[in-house]
């Protein structure tokens, strides 16, 4: 009896509908603190200038938090084209490690699986997937996992994104929203510095920011991107 009871747990947990579940019960936690941002940037896109639907799309094709925020800062000061996207390409050049980071346990999805799952690859899905990843390497259906936490967030981002559409449609013009961006980007950096060469090139970013304020079409972000990854390289091969 004990035997048969001990397949079947085990045939649920490895069924794609157990581990789709998987992902959105480990996902779900997060969603606190997604939601607040959610809401911000949405009432400051509408600051910015861009109309409600330009705003709600670009949470539905971008779906990356830090850089939507950072997009609309750059827009708001009429920051050149190109300067933008380069930007966030930095921004978003941790992607790729956390492409490669789970790329060793989806080697036999399909690819039309593998293209999903990459517009679903965000920090706080990656953040569930690979530990669950870890936990269980030998689970069948293991994409499901991503899958659940990924669409677990996105709907949450869409949502929140409409609410602070709403509420930046009815609080006042006079309300200046301006300091948020700054408080954002400190809760989103401070929890990411773990160890030194995250600090290093944290402080190397920063002053460098500061430094180059003055530069023409925000190269400074740019520059300060550009020395805060190199510290932070070097801190770490230096450790």
């Amino acid at each position: 009896m004990s035997e048969k009871v001990q397949i079947t747990e085990i045939s649920i947990q490895t069924s794609p509908t157990s581990q789709l579940w998987a992902g959105v019960r480990a996902e779900l936690p997060l969603l606190l603190g997604v939601i607040p941002f959610g809401m911000i940037y949405g009432m400051l896109a509408l600051e910015a200038g861009l109309t409600p639907i330009a705003a709600q799309a670009m949470s539905s094709l971008l779906f990356a938090g830090s850089a939507q925020i950072l997009t609309v800062e750059l827009v708001r000061t009429a920051t050149p084209g190109f300067i933008i996207i380069l930007t966030i390409f930095l921004l978003n050049l941790r992607h790729m490690l956390y492409s490669a980071s789970v790329a060793p346990y989806l080697k036999q999805t399909p690819l039309r699986w593998k293209l999903l799952l990459a517009y679903l690859l965000t920090d706080e899905a990656y953040a569930v997937t690979i530990i669950n990843f870890t936990e269980h390497k030998n689970a069948s259906y293991r994409h499901m996992v991503l899958l659940g936490a990924g669409i677990t967030l996105w709907s949450a981002w869409q949502l929140s994104t409409a609410a602070g559409i709403l509420l930046g449609a009815v609080i006042p013009t006079q309300w200046s929203l301006d300091f948020t961006i700054a408080l954002t980007f400190i809760a989103l950096a401070m929890p990411a510095i773990r160890d030194r060469p995250g600090l290093v090139a944290a402080l190397a970013a920063g002053v460098t920011a500061i430094l180059a304020y003055s530069m023409p079409y925000k190269l400074g972000l740019v520059l300060a991107s550009l020395v805060g990854i190199a510290a932070g390289m070097w801190s770490e091969r230096s450790r």
